[in-house]
């Protein structure tokens, strides 16, 4: 069974930067298999796609708030995908989460408990 553990969220002033994880527990499945998104849901909001990396051929995408400040990567070896947020903005404050599907463009699901970042001075 497919089970994800994220990590790296917290405490973080305007400009500042975090790195988030997404791991994989307790499992013999390999995350190389996986496409992993990175979503977010702020108090009040709607939950929303943050970024992909896939599967096949390891491509990235990106919602177009964090473009150029945020990088998807995955360590196969490490079971782990990362997020790496960078010049972070108050409104980056939500909580994030990793999920698994098929590709960037199916279903997502597996998903993690999610951890907290809060942007703000």
């Amino acid at each position: 069974q497919l089970q994800l553990v994220e990590s790296g969220g917290g405490l973080v002033q305007p400009g500042g930067s975090l790195r988030l994880s997404c791991a994989l527990s307790g499992s013999r499945l390999s995350l190389s298999w996986y496409a992993v998104g990175w979503f977010r849901q702020a108090p009040g909001k709607d939950r929303e796609g943050v970024s992909c990396i896939s599967a096949s051929d390891g491509s990235t995408n990106y919602t177009d708030s964090v473009k150029g400040r945020f990088t998807i990567s995955r360590d196969n070896a490490k079971n782990t995908v990362y997020l790496q947020m960078a010049n972070l903005k108050p409104e980056d404050t939500a909580v994030y989460y990793c999920a698994a599907a098929g590709e960037c463009d199916l279903a997502f699901g597996a998903w993690g408990q999610g951890t907290q970042v809060t942007v703000s001075s």
